[in-house]
């Protein structure tokens, strides 16, 4: 790989600069990805209105009473209610 045989005759010098060079791809995508998200992010916070941003906010300071809830009496509930408004 390396000219000369240096991977011969210095191993430890040839594995730390693949480790070196890879490195900095990873960074470079990590970096790229985290732009990204933060494009996406301003959009979802530009997109949301303040009450569902605040209802999810009230939702992951409650996460652990949140895990508790059973979603399908909450549906129920939901439609119950929307199918006894549409009687009226």
């Amino acid at each position: 790989m390396w000219p000369c045989g240096l991977c011969e005759l210095f191993p430890n010098v040839c594995i730390s600069l693949r480790i070196f060079l890879t490195i900095l791809a990873t960074v470079a995508s990590a970096e790229r990805f985290f732009s990204k998200l933060k494009l996406v992010k301003n959009h979802l916070r530009s997109a949301m209105s303040q009450t569902r941003l605040v209802d999810l906010a009230r939702l992951n300071i409650e996460s652990s009473i949140a895990r508790q809830v059973d979603f399908d009496s909450v549906i129920r509930n939901f439609v119950n209610k929307k199918t006894i408004k549409s009687l009226i």
